[in-house]
């Protein structure tokens, strides 16, 4: 089977260290991007200003409870999309429609996803995400 490259898109950026991780731990894009958008767990990540999300592989239930063996995670970042023009109609402005700041959306966001691995096992939990950042975490994806 042959890997496939990330495409960039308005929504999602993918570095190079996540391509590298996805070629060493056999992981997809739809894999990765189904990890961000339905997560089990939410935590701060270990870098400034980041999220890692988590989501089990193959989770059996024991005794009314989850059980795994091992976790994929993702970190990204989100970040403020730079220069997006709100109208899709303004594919070449003039100088007049780039000078007027109504004419940008300055609440286009994007991920950008930064790393992507498997977990052996089950991870400990640690800094779960405050309720605000949750909330527009939800508005971006």
């Amino acid at each position: 089977m042959q890997f496939k490259l990330p495409k960039n898109t308005k929504e999602f950026f993918w570095t190079n260290h996540v391509i590298f991780k996805m070629k060493c731990y056999g992981l997809s894009t739809q894999k990765i991007l189904n990890v961000i958008k339905k997560p089990e767990r939410k935590e701060e990540g270990i870098v400034k200003n980041t999220i890692a999300v988590m989501q089990p592989v193959n989770p059996k239930i024991q005794n009314g409870k989850k059980i795994w063996k091992q976790e994929i995670w993702a970190m990204y970042q989100i970040r403020r999309a730079r220069n997006s023009l709100a109208t899709p109609s303004l594919a070449k402005p003039d100088k007049s429609q780039l000078s007027n700041p109504k004419n940008y959306n300055l609440k286009a966001k994007s991920l950008r996803i930064i790393s992507a691995w498997r977990y052996p096992g089950v991870s400990p939990r640690k800094d779960p995400i405050p309720g605000a950042i949750l909330a527009e975490i939800k508005g971006v994806i």
